[in-house]
């Protein structure tokens, strides 16, 4: 093999762990098990609409990180994309995340700012002082009624456990907002590529100094003709799941074809128990830029990852957490190889998130490989 190093995996953390040691003058091969770029973050143009599709689910790209923002819009140009998610309960339709809007809405209210937060406030479960999970977190900060509309069934149906076998930190990933602020991010800056996510993974990858090989999967010898490798695939999966697996969920839609607009937004949650799937999204909506006569719809089903899957989100149970320690502790005997991205670290990270650990990952790559 021609190359300094060896990249498993051209989704961002590989592209972009690419590129800059690319342009500290190694020579890099990447290697990628699938036909395409850009790891889950694949867009395609449909070929009967003319649509941009996001192969994988929507992927809005929103940070507070300025040195994130500006690199990756070195690749690209965004189009401004506000997320305004809707949910579709058995008591009508809401903006979702909860804000001032759906609060009054939803209890037949006309509620001022303070007003909301005072009345939310003793929704909740006082007696719940310390939250050990997502349903104890949810029932001490919303109470019972919001907590059975919008995140009982939705969680229950995306993660395939009970809420009280998940960790409270997932709830707080979402805001409650006491203004009418429908936004579903709180970042300074958003947006979608106008060209699509490929598109940008395809410019990060135009170096002559980056070799990469389509319908490659791994293999261990790949790494004895390098100096040093960088994997993105599951961790558990490197080392043969010599320690057990790792549990994921995944993720597959069925698709739907239509004239006009279908449903009026891009993507419409679906959070009561006795609907089957967690969303729809209609692709056409992500890039308002655009104008379609004809749309598309994917109605999203949420189901444990089995042997074939592409895993999605890492679900770190108790048992996952302590299978990933054993796992953790065999990366660090490992010198000569980085472990990065979601699969990679086993850990639910945000495109910028992903993005920067690149970063940061390969500068400190490149004076230990000098």
């Amino acid at each position: 093999m021609d190359a300094d190093l060896l990249i498993a995996g051209a989704g961002f953390s590989g592209a972009v762990a690419a590129r800059q040691l690319a342009e500290a003058g190694f020579r890099v091969q990447i290697v990628e098990s699938r036909g395409h770029i850009a790891g889950n973050c694949h867009t395609e143009r449909d070929p009967e609409t003319g649509i941009l599709i996001h192969r994988y689910g929507p992927h809005i790209f929103n940070t507070n990180e300025e040195q994130v923002w500006n690199w990756i819009r070195q690749f690209g140009e965004f189009g401004l994309y506000i997320n305004r998610v809707k949910a579709c309960t058995d008591r009508g339709i809401f903006s979702f995340p909860l804000n001032l809007h759906t609060l009054n809405q939803f209890f037949g209210k006309q509620m001022t700012p303070s007003e909301a937060k005072a009345f939310v406030g003793a929704l909740g479960d006082s007696s719940i002082q310390t939250p050990a999970n997502f349903e104890e977190q949810a029932l001490a900060t919303v109470g019972p009624d919001l907590y059975e509309a919008f995140f009982k069934g939705y969680t229950l149906k995306q993660w395939g456990v009970d809420p009280t076998e998940l960790p409270a930190s997932l709830l707080k990933r979402l805001p409650i907002r006491f203004n009418y602020d429908d936004c579903f991010y709180e970042k300074t800056c958003m947006g979608i590529p106008k060209e699509g996510y490929t598109r940008i993974v395809e410019r990060i990858l135009d170096h002559p100094k980056i070799t990469v090989a389509l319908n490659t999967p791994f293999e261990h010898r790949m790494l004895d003709a390098v100096k040093h490798g960088i994997f993105t695939g599951p961790i558990d999966a490197y080392f043969g799941y010599c320690e057990g697996r790792l549990g994921y969920r995944t993720v597959y839609w069925e698709r739907t074809d239509g004239t006009g607009d279908a449903q009026g937004c891009a993507v419409m949650n679906y959070p009561t128990l006795s609907v089957p799937f967690t969303r729809i999204h209609e692709h056409k909506h992500f890039a308002p830029w655009e104008t379609h006569q004809r749309t598309v719809t994917f109605t999203e089903y949420s189901k444990e990852t089995e042997e074939g899957d592409e895993p999605f989100y890492p679900k770190r149970l108790a048992a996952d957490k302590r299978i990933l320690t054993r796992y953790l502790a065999r990366a660090r005997d490992l010198p000569n190889v980085t472990f990065l991205g979601r699969l990679g670290t086993y850990r639910y990270l945000d495109m910028d998130v992903t993005i920067l650990e690149a970063l940061k990952a390969s500068e400190r790559l490149i004076p230990r490989l000098r």
